[in-house]
């Protein structure tokens, strides 16, 4: 039986290549029995290419990966799971037509009774309520993520991979999930935890290593590091140190306007009698834990769901029973928070991709190629989006870049308000500093922006105010100096819960 002393898993000098270009280019790193290593690295850096080598989706053209004392070449993921290792994917791989339960269990030997207690027990552990009998199309993308990571853990791995497992938790569940991470290190449990979240690098991690173009730019114990320094590490050497401040400065006070989103009463599925209003230039922030209404809403307003009661009404006019289309033509444009299911063409082009919105408006009899060409290069220079060309298929591309496309497309349609809606989910921190950029503009150049995210962080930061969901209504709303983490969270967690008319 292996000691706990001994390192569960090694890679020594790993390289890899695709059509000749150059992920990983000698890179060594290790893994020990309790410890939490943060594996951290912007867009392309090579972070996937190494966990997939590591899980056996690819092969590695030379160096050694050492498992347990024992040197391994994986051919399939099957073999990965039977030496103790198992990925948790960003994206949800769920069956929506089968239950939860046999989503956790497919491919798992065992008495049936025994897996399901084993089921309980850990959902008991990390304090989620899941129906094991539900099917899984109706699950929100949190909860597919938790059926992701129950399923890794009743596999009982032993090196467990996590690839930004809270891009898509709220406060609590984060929480609940670091406590299983520490139950799971007391166990024995090595980590590899993928993650563009400084604070939980500094609060979860034991060890970091820090990817820049496929080579190893910073390794050490995290109390080596600093913000400063780690944010050294993931950028490119001649960048220089210049402040961010400015990206996070709020449009200007005086420059206020008449509103021009007004909801009113505004009743739907998942959420009832809610009122806010948005005025040119303002980023309003939308804060609750799942299920609270905030997508629900968002899609009532952008005309993708029904409302039952209330009204909306859009620069003066109102706008409650139009389609999706006249809304969009109107100026009214939803980012929505599922990016591979409702925000891109993932197999057509870049410049497919950006002009799909308003190709109606470009030309009525024949397609306007050179119209569309201009317009997706204008786009690709101004969001500085790492493409090879403007024909280059968008599955081809980082998540940061897919959501920059999915930005230029939104833009291109020249909107007055924005529904965002988590913008900056499993997006690298330099991507996610390009996109906290973008909407600030937006809002100096008076786009009204409706900002749905539930990292807190982001939400106090980025707002001029906010606006809470409770269980389907709206319990706060709170100013510019009202802005807290723990008053958000008091609200959002119905500690107080005054329902708000208004």
């Amino acid at each position: 039986m292996t000691s706990k002393s001994d390192t569960l898993l090694k890679v020594e000098v790993i390289t890899k290549k695709f059509s000749g270009n150059q992920v990983l280019s000698g890179v060594s790193l290790s893994l020990d029995h309790g410890e939490v290593h943060a594996i951290v690295g912007g867009n392309g850096a090579g972070k996937s290419t190494l966990m997939k080598i590591i899980t056996g989706l690819y092969k590695a053209d030379s160096g050694r990966i050492i498992v347990k004392g024992n040197t391994v070449q994986f051919s399939s993921t099957h073999e990965a799971h039977q030496h103790g290792i198992y990925l948790v994917p960003q994206e949800p791989l769920v069956f929506p037509n089968m239950t939860v339960e046999e989503n956790i269990l497919i491919g798992i030997p065992g008495e049936k009774s025994k897996l399901q207690n084993k089921i309980k027990d850990l959902t008991s552990k990390l304090g989620w309520k899941l129906s094991l009998h539900e099917t899984a199309l109706s699950l929100s993308i949190a909860e597919k993520q938790l059926v992701e990571i129950i399923r890794g853990l009743v596999r009982e791995a032993d090196i467990l991979i996590l690839d930004e497992p809270t891009s898509t938790l709220t406060f609590g569940e984060i929480d609940s999930l670091f406590t299983t991470i520490n139950q799971l290190k007391q166990e024995g449990i090595g980590l590899f935890y993928i993650t563009h979240r400084f604070s939980e690098i500094f609060r979860m991690a034991d060890k970091i290593s820090v990817l820049r173009d496929g080579v190893i730019s910073g390794q050490g114990l995290v109390k080596e590091f600093t913000y400063e320094k780690l944010l050294a590490s993931l950028l490119p050497e001649n960048s220089g140190n210049a402040s961010n401040a400015s990206h996070f400065e709020k449009y200007a006070e005086g420059h206020k306007a008449s509103n021009i989103l007004e909801v009113t009463n505004l009743t739907g599925r998942g959420f009832e009698e809610i009122s806010l209003s948005l005025s040119p230039g303002e980023i309003l922030g939308v804060a609750g834990v799942v299920g609270a209404g905030r997508t629900e809403l968002a899609e009532a307003i952008a005309g993708i769901s029904k409302i039952s009661g209330g009204t909306i009404n859009f620069n003066n006019e109102e706008i409650s029973n139009l389609p999706i289309r006249k809304r969009i033509d109107k100026g009214l444009i939803y980012v929505p928070e599922d990016r591979h299911k409702h925000g891109i063409f993932s197999l057509t082009s870049i410049q497919n991709n950006i002009s799909s919105t308003i190709l109606h408006r470009l030309s009525k009899f024949f397609l306007p190629y050179k119209t569309e060409i201009s317009l997706a290069s204008d786009y690709v220079s101004k969001f500085q989006i790492k493409a090879t060309s403007i024909f280059q298929p968008l599955e081809d591309l980082s998540g940061g870049n897919q959501q920059k496309v999915v930005l230029s497309r939104c833009l291109a349609a020249d909107p007055k308000v924005i529904i965002f809606d988590e913008p900056t989910r499993g997006i690298d921190a330099n991507a996610r500093k390009d996109i906290y950029h973008i909407i600030h503009l937006l809002s100096q150049q008076g786009l009204a922006v409706l900002l749905i995210s539930s990292d807190i962080e982001e939400i106090v930061s980025l707002s001029d105010r906010v606006v809470i969901l409770y269980e389907g209504k709206l319990v706060k709303t709170l100013q510019k100096a009202e802005l807290s983490p723990d008053t958000i969270a008091a609200y959002a967690f119905g500690v107080n819960s005054e329902v708000i008319h208004k």
